[in-house]
């Protein structure tokens, strides 16, 4: 009997302790916590019907108030400038919130904002989290906006002192209470399960929309509040790796708003991760999304460009590339072309002056070592010089490969593959598993082509070595 009643009293307990919640509040110097400080905090403590305990102080931030957020909050830097620091508050807010529901408009922000600075003062906040937009976009949906400001207003909730911590805190509060008492669906219960998604998600995101990803290979993009896309990325397993996305709550600024602007998600799928990687590339290039940064800056510098002078020789060159102009060939550094040509000159006994492999007010170096036969001085005709310069050519496209990369399809009556043309990345696509692969032009019935780079080349040539069972060589 005794037993019984003691773990009466612990579900009793138990269940008290999970109905306390902090609504809280936060005034910040503006930017983000690493390079940010706190102005004001409010904390108001409920069981989801009273109000059972209120907290609220303005915090010298160290950091220098500007004058827009002066004239934002009404918090100056005359008004906190004797308040205590951060972290001489840090242990009774810490007894405050340690074992409370974490609440606040836009959880993430408030939430990575003050776990960042407790870990400043030593502590380490591990609290469950309630966010009110993404509550009172699943209890009560269709409003235009969510903004605390416009949220309010619309269910009838007054704000006074706007965009300071109380008066905010206070509006939330109410706001938390309301959307309490018209959960008929227990909408917080869920959010509130351990293994909730809800608690890490951008405030803005729908959970259906992360419950619906494939666990397959593919590409995922991430779009604002006007559908345009800000972000795309590439996985192996799409779930998977959209929800590492929201997996912590770092405090830095490209974090917060990136998290802040994200509304929605779409995807492609894709047989393979080789082919995610691909799409991710073309997608980057055609997108630009905003959050993109690496393969944006990804481009081949320099090419080798076929010409022919006033003089009628067909002369080559290394140049910056031109999207305007073919190039026989397309390198990352001056130098490997430089590397290449010379090569070229040697072996096919090409005028180092007409490649442009040196200076034309010195003595041409080929006349040493016969590559030049008086080329540059027009001792030799154009049209002997030319069979050489061709020659480089046709051993060029010899000496780069075409082939494709075969794999499994997207389902089992096809197959995907990827194809190389003279060693440019042509396309990619699905074909049925009965079409015999032997011929090029065949081939492109079923591939639809992209642009290509080098990054794009490296990634089928790599395959290519690791899985030389998937390449079949073709006849072009």
């Amino acid at each position: 009997m005794l037993i019984l009643l003691r773990r009466l009293v612990n579900l009793l307990f138990q269940k008290t302790y999970l109905l306390l919640y902090a609504i809280v509040d936060i005034e910040t110097t503006g930017g983000y916590a690493a390079a940010g400080g706190i102005t004001e905090i409010a904390v108001i403590i409920t069981d989801g019907e009273n109000i059972i305990n209120r907290y609220e102080t303005l915090v010298n931030p160290v950091y220098t108030i500007s004058r827009y957020v002066e004239s934002l909050t009404g918090i100056t830097n005359a008004m906190v400038e004797n308040e205590r620091h951060f972290k001489m508050i840090a242990n009774e807010l810490y007894e405050l919130l340690g074992d409370k529901i974490f609440v606040a408009h836009n959880v993430n922000f408030d939430y990575s904002y003050l776990k960042y600075h407790f870990k400043e003062a030593g502590y380490e906040l591990d609290c469950r989290k309630l966010c009110t937009i993404r509550m009172g976009r699943q209890i009560l949906p269709g409003f235009k906006s969510y903004s605390l400001g416009n949220f309010c207003r619309e269910v009838g909730i007054a704000i006074e002192q706007r965009h300071r911590a109380g008066g905010d805190a206070d509006a939330t509060a109410k706001l938390f209470h309301h959307l309490l008492k018209h959960d008929t669906n227990k909408h917080v219960e869920t959010m509130l399960k351990v293994k909730s998604k809800e608690q890490h998600l951008p405030p803005n995101l729908s959970a259906k929309q992360i419950k619906q990803l494939p666990q397959k290979p593919g590409v995922y993009y991430f779009h604002d509040s006007k559908g345009k896309v800000i972000y795309v990325g590439k996985a192996k397993n799409l779930s998977k790796r959209v929800n590492s996305h929201f997996s912590n709550n770092k405090a830095g600024k490209q974090k917060q708003e990136f998290l802040r602007n994200i509304y929605s998600i779409t995807y492609k799928t894709c047989a393979t991760e080789l082919m995610a990687f691909i799409l991710e590339t073309v997608e980057i290039k055609k997108l630009w999304p905003n959050h993109n940064r690496s393969l944006k800056r990804f481009e081949q510098s320099y090419a080798l460009y076929q010409f022919e002078d006033g003089n009628g020789y067909l002369r080559l060159a290394i140049e910056k590339k031109n999207k305007n102009l073919k190039p026989l060939y397309t390198f990352n550094l001056l130098t490997e072309g430089h590397t290449l040509l010379r090569k070229l000159s040697h072996q096919f006994k090409l005028c180092p002056r007409l490649c442009f492999l040196q200076l034309d007010n010195i003595e041409c170096e080929g006349l040493n070592d016969e590559r030049c036969r008086g080329t540059c001085d027009q001792k030799e005709l154009p049209e002997q010089y030319n069979l050489r310069v061709n020659e480089v050519i046709g051993f060029l496209q010899k000496e780069l490969p075409t082939f494709a990369l075969v794999d499994y399809g997207l389902n089992h009556e096809e197959q995907s593959c990827i194809l190389m043309e003279k060693g440019r990345f042509y396309g990619m696509g699905y074909l049925p598993l009965h079409v015999n692969i032997s011929g090029v032009d065949d081939l492109k019935n079923y591939i639809t082509p992209y642009f290509e780079n080098d990054y794009i080349r490296g990634l089928v040539y790599q395959h290519a070595v690791k899985y030389p069972h998937k390449k079949i060589a073709l006849v072009n």
